[in-house]
C-alpha cells in the first residue's frame, strides 16, 4: 500500500514564529521514530503572510489512525497548539494562484 502525502499549512500565533519553525522541522523526525511516516522527505516553506506550510508523507491511513493514539505524537501536537493554529490551505493568498509559489524554509 502507498503512502499518504499531506499538507498541512500552520498560521504562528504572535511572537511564536521562530518556535513554530523549530517543531517542524522535528515533526518528521518525531513521527519516523514512531514508524508513522516513510522516508519521504519533507518540504518546509512560508507563505507571504509567515505561514509555515509542511509537505510530508504518512505510512497509511493505519499510522494516521495510531497517531492519535500515540503519547509521543499527542504530547509534540500539544507544542504545535500551543504556538499556532492549523488553517485550511485555502486562507492562503498564493492558493489563487495558478502556481503557488513559497519561500523555502532550510532544514
Amino acid at each position: 500500500m502507498s503512502g499518504i502525502v499531506v499538507i498541512v499549512a500552520y498560521r504562528p500565533k504572535p511572537g511564536k514564529e521562530n518556535e513554530l519553525v523549530d517543531l517542524v522541522q522535528s515533526r518528521v523526525p518525531t513521527l519516523r521514530k514512531e514508524n508513522l511516516v516513510t522516508d519521504r522527505a519533507p518540504t518546509i516553506m512560508r507563505s507571504r503572510d509567515g505561514t509555515i506550510i509542511e509537505v510530508s508523507e504518512w505510512k497509511s491511513q493505519e499510522a494516521i489512525e495510531a497517531a492519535h493514539k500515540n503519547p509521543n505524537v499527542l504530547a509534540m501536537w500539544n507544542k504545535f497548539f500551543a504556538v499556532c493554529d492549523c488553517v485550511p490551505l485555502k486562507t492562503l493568498a498564493e492558493a489563487e494562484d495558478l502556481f503557488a509559489g513559497f519561500e523555502p524554509i532550510k532544514e
